[in-house]
């Protein structure tokens, strides 16, 4: 298949010509080697010399030259595979398998060894570190997280303790570690944790949430309850991402996915302030640490997210890439952004978002990746698809 793109307007880049050429076959056992030749040119930053030592989404966050757009999938160890569904027929509970280092290490692995993405995230979730900051918590197939005694009130907040993470979730240290010899520098090895808000989000709404009415309770009438909360979630947050680097994480992703239930307001009193604080912190002892922020629907925070001090900003579907790049200028790298639905289509419909997203997105400082996590039923062998088609991409 041959197809040429012209885009004319993309911010600060100039035209971009792309031309693709590809065939598509999925084996689920087996590496794909097809190309793609594309021929881009720009106006951005001088590109550094790339470093061959350097996985390449490393490289790509720094603004190296490099010959494609590196891919990794969010949600990418999940319930869409059946060697997945396998471990939890065994394992029923997601604590256990999010728990234990044998299978947090098979399962972060099990989308490397089928696809061979550029990041190999951690299995995990972002809720792991409550147990260890004395809130107790669980959760539920078909329910999702429950939080057993939510905080509301000062002497509540006081019980909550600071994060320990070398005491309280040995086995994610454990875990990054061997991960790191595993996949022994052929891809990033990416660690995540949750923001202050979206943290504090969970556990006041005592779990998931529609409204947020609980938590913009508190933060409306009682802002200094909530603020100490925020900021035992930040100083704990920082620890823990450090953690993670020093056990082996390249680059770490920050989850802030119900800051976008805030105005743009109280995004800055509530949430960004936590942000700032954060990689501020990490980047003392950590400088070159990529740190990525997601915050799903965050069109209308855009221009907020980079004052934060972030490597990478992670764009959701809702924002055309074209004018996400516009919005944040050349100094901050993006990550994404195809609609996970889009897996559910055709690999010729597949085939083609993804270039779509590729030249709006340019050839410096992107991440390709979806704009939310792989959705429950999703096709395996389009998952593959989307993997054949971004890493036979050339630049």
């Amino acid at each position: 298949m041959s197809t040429i793109y012209n885009l004319s307007s993309v911010s600060s880049f100039s035209p971009i010509s792309i031309s693709f050429k590809t065939k598509s076959t999925y084996n689920s056992s087996s590496h794909f080697n097809p190309r793609i030749n594309c021929a881009i040119t720009e106006t951005v930053a001088e590109p550094k010399a790339v470093s061959a030592s350097e996985p390449l989404l490393l490289n790509a966050v720094r603004g190296e030259n490099v010959e494609r757009p590196p891919v990794w999938l969010m949600r990418q160890a999940g319930r869409y595979m059946k060697t997945y569904q396998t471990i939890c027929e065994k394992y029923p509970s997601f604590r256990d398998r999010s728990e234990n280092v044998d299978l947090v290490v098979e399962i972060s692995l099990q989308p490397w060894k089928v696809f061979r993405p550029d990041g190999v995230i951690l299995f995990s979730d972002i809720l792991t570190p409550l147990s260890g900051m004395n809130i107790p918590f669980d959760i539920v197939k078909g329910k999702g997280p429950i939080i057993f005694d939510p905080p509301n009130t000062d002497a509540d907040v006081e019980k909550v303790r600071e994060f320990v993470p070398e005491e309280s979730v040995p086995y994610v240290g454990e875990a990054l570690k061997i991960l790191r010899k595993e996949v022994n520098n052929e891809a990033a090895v990416l660690g995540f944790v949750g923001a202050p808000f979206t943290l504090a989000s969970y556990v006041v709404e005592g779990g998931s949430s529609k409204n947020f009415t609980k938590i913009k309770r508190l933060a409306f009438s009682q802002p200094k309850v909530l603020h100490a909360l925020l900021q035992k979630f930040a100083t704990s947050m920082v620890k823990y991402i450090k953690y993670q680097a020093d056990s082996g994480a390249q680059a770490v992703q920050i989850f802030d996915s119900w800051a976008t239930e805030l105005s743009p307001e109280d995004f800055e009193e509530f949430s960004m302030p936590y942000l700032k604080q954060i990689v501020d912190a990490v980047k003392q002892t950590h400088p070159t640490l990529p740190l990525i922020l997601y915050a799903s629907g965050s069109g209308g925070l855009l221009e907020r997210l980079p004052l934060t001090g972030v490597d990478v900003v992670s764009l959701d579907w809702t924002v055309d890439m074209a004018d996400g790049r516009r919005r944040l200028g050349t100094d901050v790298a993006v990550q994404g952004n195809v609609d996970p639905g889009v897996l559910f289509g055709s690999k010729d419909f597949i085939t083609s978002r993804i270039h779509s997203t590729v030249k709006k997105a340019g050839k410096h400082k992107h991440i390709l990746n979806l704009g939310h996590g792989i959705k429950v039923g999703t096709p395996e062998e389009n998952v593959a698809h989307f993997f054949e088609v971004a890493k036979a991409i050339r630049y």
